[in-house]
């Protein structure tokens, strides 16, 4: 299945917003509550300019100065209760948006995690970090903030069009139709500032994807004296990152000026109109005034939303590239309904017409087959490139076969949920990653039996494993801190915590791959002794280029070509071997 997030994909704007309410179906009595401010909020500011032109034509023309104070304690008095309002549903919005923006990530990386490997071989780190962090915000600060300016905006637009037209249907026509031309303007250019904001939030993934890269690669930038390539790099991706953001400012914000443009004439109409209306005495000033404010207040939202609108477009184009990852599913399902059952005499492990292909098209196995059976040791060499690594993903599940089957206990890979494949296989990779924590931490990682244990519980099982001796090895013993994925220890460190954590599953098979191959003989000797703390029934599975390491395994099979033969005895092993680095 192709995983790759840089294929574009557009939603509807409907579609995308009912997508995006899903995260905000708990929060719909305070959207209500939010809904209702904002209304009352509106309502006040709709009827102050209606008071303050009858204050003009009825006591400050007349001066009955009684009732101008009235109308002005009035006015006070609906002022303060805006102002209570404004701040109730700037709380309420700002407390939905966060509690979205935690239910978004939340699902965006529980959606990652349940991916299978392809799915991180196709993306880089950083673009996905950026996607959880950066595009989630962005859909979070439309909602939180733009949102409630938004809303706030189209209540106030209809209550200053609905009093337009009432005071003067002539007059608010002609006020109204520049905004005609305005919705005209915005149906054109949106589509423009939705593709530029996309273009935008893709280079900054992209950007964010090279200082990761650069970050975590800095001790082979050191070593070969780089520093001039990865600044190369990251000048071109700051390069595309800053013409992007250019770009989605200019368009962003080409909505200001044409609103403001649109709003001046309009205000000019009704002047000019109301004018010529209060000279044949079908209009008073203090209307007059009143329908300016109105007229303030219909456009004044409408330069607000050129901005939001804006905003709304980087959101739409944030959620496009967070839905596409929403959206996808794994391709290593677990057949549901499906009991595991126990088979006689079937091998632990038996690959049947086995053929693998990676998204790419290049096919690496062809239609192999073989078994392993329980308690024995087996290798798998041959020269680089030939299949090995992924023969070792297949039999552990992180990929699944293109086509035939991978049996386990007589069962189907399949069948398996996660965590019963997890218990069952254990797999030690040539460069073991260790989280930053304790030693205790990482060799209890995953192991759901012993991870219950307080310390003392600890060190007698380990004794009783015979693994106490070499936990001691470490400065702290367990409580040993591991800080920055281990780059503090040797390699040889990271082998053993590695190794000691896959004693202690006791899983019933065991791949080592490459698992040794970049240390010293000493530590190699301890890491051989760890091993035999493995009960006899498990089955080990070492993919090696070593021959030391293959000498004492009960069958070897070499893997060349993609494909998978039965190499014989260990002097037949070396002979196909040194002709398969030959012919590589």
């Amino acid at each position: 299945m192709d995983y790759n997030l840089n294929i574009e994909q557009k939603t509807s704007t409907k579609a995308a917003l009912k997508k995006m309410l899903l995260f905000m179906k708990e929060e719909k009595r305070n959207l209500i509550i939010a809904f209702i401010v904002m209304a009352l909020n509106s309502g006040i500011a709709m009827l102050t300019p209606y008071l303050i032109g009858y204050t003009i034509d009825h006591y400050i023309q007349t001066k009955l100065y009684r009732g101008l104070l009235i109308f002005t304690g009035i006015l006070l008095g609906l002022f303060i209760i805006s102002a209570v309002t404004d701040y109730l549903q700037t709380k309420i919005m700002g407390s939905i948006g966060q509690r979205m923006l935690y239910s978004l990530r939340n699902a965006v990386f529980n959606k990652i995690q349940s991916l299978p490997i392809a799915f991180f071989n196709q993306n880089k780190a950083g673009d996905l970090i950026s996607r959880i962090n950066n595009d989630t915000d962005k859909v979070n600060q439309f909602f939180s903030q733009s949102l409630l300016q938004f809303v706030d905006s189209i209540f106030t637009m209809l209550g200053a069009a609905t009093f337009l037209l009432v005071i003067h249907v002539e007059l608010g026509a002609a006020a109204l139709i520049p905004a005609v031309f305005i919705l005209i303007f915005v149906r054109i250019i949106s589509p423009l500032v939705k593709k530029k904001n996309a273009a935008s939030l893709k280079s900054t993934g992209g950007l964010s994807a090279e200082i990761q890269e650069s970050l975590g690669n800095f001790k082979t930038i050191i070593a070969f004296n780089r520093r001039d390539y990865f600044r190369n790099k990251f000048n071109i991706a700051n390069v595309i990152n800053y013409k992007a953001a250019v770009g989605a400012g200019l368009v962003n914000n080409v909505f200001v000026p044409v609103f403001t443009l649109f709003s001046n004439i309009a205000q000019l109409i009704v002047l000019a109109f109301g004018i010529y209306l209060i000279s044949t005495g079908n209009f008073t000033i203090g209307l007059l005034i009143s329908f300016i404010a109105y007229v303030q207040y219909f456009y004044q939202p409408l330069r607000q939303l050129a901005t939001l609108w804006a905003s709304f477009q980087t959101a739409m184009a944030a959620w496009d590239r967070i839905s596409i990852i929403l959206n996808l599913e794994s391709d290593l399902p677990q057949k549901t309904e499906t009991n595991l059952n126990y088979i006689p005499d079937a091998p632990l492990l038996d690959f049947r017409n086995v053929s693998f292909q990676y998204p790419d098209g290049k096919k690496v196995l062809h239609d192999i087959n073989f078994k392993l059976q329980q308690g024995k040791t087996y290798a798998f060499v041959g020269p680089t490139g030939g299949g090995k690594t992924t023969t070792a993903s297949l039999i552990s599940r992180l990929y699944d076969p293109t086509e035939g089957e991978v049996f386990l206990n007589g069962n189907d890979l399949k069948n398996f949920p996660p965590e019963e494949l997890s218990k069952k296989i254990g797999f030690i990779l040539q460069e073991p990653f260790l989280f930053n924590g304790t030693v205790r931490d990482n060799i209890l990682y995953g192991n759901e039996v012993y991870k219950i244990l307080d310390k003392e519980q600890l060190n007698k099982a380990l004794e009783e494993e015979g693994l106490e001796n070499l936990v001691n090895r470490f400065e702290d013993g367990l409580d040993t801190k591991i800080v920055s994925g281990g780059d503090s220890m040797s390699l040889g460190e990271k082998q053993m915590i590695a190794f000691i954590r896959a004693v202690l599953r006791k899983p019933d098979l065991l791949i080592l791959d490459e698992a040794t191959a970049n240390i010293d003989t000493i530590t190699e000797k301890l890491l051989e002794d760890i091993l035999q703390k493995l009960p006899l029934s498990t089955t080990k599975v070492i993919i090696a280029h070593r021959l030391n390491t293959i000498e004492n395994a009960d069958e070897i099979f070499f893997v060349n070509s993609g494909e998978v033969t039965p190499a014989g005895n260990f002097d037949n092993a070396l002979q196909l071997l040194l002709e398969g680095k030959r012919e590589s």
